[in-house]
C-alpha cells in the first residue's frame, strides 16, 4: 500500500489543501515554519491513528475551528483504492460534546484498533537521534511504534496491560491506606501476567530480527533487557512496591542496549561517539523497515523529517540510496543531492 495523495481541512496551518505524492521520492520543500511537518504529521496520523506532535488532539485543529479533517487515498499493488481519514475535533462542536478522534476506511467508520496499519509508515526525525541518549521510554516506544503496526495482537495485549497495570498501581495506594487486601490483587496480576508475556515474547521476536541483520557499513548488535512479569517476580517484589506506591516488574520496565563491533564491542549508550550514536539509529530505523516489509510482504512509506540537517554529507547519502527502494516522502530547507528529474517535488 502506498500514499496517493492526502487532503488536509482545518488541520494545524492548512484551511483546504491537498498534496499529491509519487512512489518514489517526494520532496517537500520550504523554509522553516512553512508547514512541512504538518504534512508528515497527517500522514503518520493516517498510519497510527495518533500524533507524534500534538500532547493533545485538539493541538492539530486549526486556531478557530472545531473540526479539522485529514482523508488519505491509497493504492496496492493492483491499483486498488482504499480511503483512510480521521477526523479531529476540539472535543466540542456547535457546543455539544464530541469525541477528538473517530477513524474511518472507505467512509465507514471504524475503531483505533481496526485502523492502524492499513497504511504502514516509518518515520525519521531529528528527535529520533535521542534513541541512544534519552531514558528507556522513549526506546519502549520505539518498539511499541513497530509491533503495533505489524500485530494486532500486540496493540491490544499492549492496551489490556496498560489498563491492568493502571488499576493495580491505584491497589498499590489502596493497599498502603489499608483499605484494601492482597486478595484484591488477584485478577489483576492475571492480567497482567498473561497481557505482559505476549508483550514482552513480540518485543523479542523483534529483537531477534535486529541480531540477525547485518547489511550495514557498521556491525550492531541489539540485547534486550527484558523485565519479565510472573507471580514469582510480584511476590519477590511485594514488599518494594508497595513502598514505591507502583509496579516494580513488567514491561513498562523494558529496555534495550544497542552495542558496536569494532576491534572491542562497546555499549554504543555509553561510550559511543554522536557519528556512531547517529549510525545506530540509522540502522534502527533501517532494520524497522525491514521487519515491517517481512510482516506485511510490502515495504512502508518511508517519512524523513529534516533529518538531512542532523547528518554529515557520507550519512546524507546513504539515506538517499535507502530512499530510493520505497515510497519515500522527504521534508527539507533545500533539495540536498538529488537530481529533480528522480523525484517529485513539492514547494511550499
Amino acid at each position: 500500500m502506498r500514499l496517493s495523495s492526502v487532503w488536509l481541512q482545518h488541520f494545524r496551518s492548512y484551511s483546504n489543501k491537498a498534496f499529491n505524492f509519487s512512489k518514489g521520492v517526494t520532496l517537500i520543500v520550504g523554509d522553516n515554519a512553512r508547514g512541512k511537518t504538518n504534512i508528515l504529521e497527517a500522514i503518520a496520523l493516517l498510519s497510527t491513528g495518533i500524533s507524534f506532535r500534538a500532547q493533545k488532539t485538539e493541538e492539530m485543529v486549526q486556531w478557530g475551528h472545531e473540526v479539522g479533517h485529514v482523508k488519505g487515498l491509497a493504492l496496492d499493488e493492483k491499483q486498488n483504492e482504499t480511503t483512510l481519514e480521521v477526523v479531529i475535533t476540539t472535543g466540542a462542536v456547535h457546543g455539544e460534546r464530541t469525541q477528538k478522534r473517530t477513524y474511518r476506511i472507505d467512509g465507514a467508520s471504524r475503531r483505533r484498533k481496526d485502523f492502524i496499519g492499513q497504511l504502514p509508515v516509518v518515520l525519521f526525525r531529528p528527535e529520533d537521534l535521542d534513541l541512544m541518549t534519552d531514558g528507556p521510554s522513549l526506546r519502549r516506544a520505539f518498539l511499541n511504534e513497530v509491533l503495533s503496526q505489524s500485530f494486532p495482537e500486540y496493540r491490544s495485549s499492549l492496551e489490556s496491560y496498560e489498563k491492568a497495570l493502571k488499576r493495580r498501581n491505584r491497589l498499590l495506594d489502596m493497599l498502603r491506606e489499608g483499605k484494601v487486601t492482597r486478595a484484591s490483587f488477584a485478577f489483576w496480576d492475571q492480567l497482567l501476567i498473561k497481557h505482559g508475556n505476549i508483550v514482552t515474547q513480540h518485543r523479542r521476536d523483534f529483537i531477534d530480527f535486529l541480531s540477525k541483520q547485518s547489511d550495514f557499513p557498521m556491525n550492531f548488535r541489539v540485547e534486550y533487557d527484558a523485565s519479565t512479569v510472573s507471580e514469582k517476580r510480584l511476590h519477590q517484589y511485594a514488599v518494594e512496591e508497595v513502598g514505591a506506591g507502583h509496579t516494580l516488574v513488567g514491561p513498562h520496565k523494558d529496555d534495550f542496549l544497542v552495542f558496536l563491533h569494532g576491534k572491542k564491542e562497546k555499549d554504543l549508550m555509553v561510550y559511543g561517539s554522536r557519528g556512531e550514536q547517529r549510525m545506530g539509529v540509522l540502522w534502527l530505523k533501517i532494520q524497522e523497515m525491514e521487519y515491517i516489509d517481512s510482516v506485511h510482504k510490502e515495504r512502508p512509506t518511508l517519512l524523513l523529517d529534516d533529518i538531512f540537517s542532523e547528518l554529515d554529507k557520507k550519512h546524507q547519502q546513504m539515506v538517499v540510496e535507502l530512499a530510493r527502494h520505497q515510497q519515500t516522502i522527504f521534508t527539507t530547507t533545500e533539495p540536498h543531492s538529488f537530481k529533480k528529474d528522480d523525484v517529485t517535488m513539492i514547494e511550499l
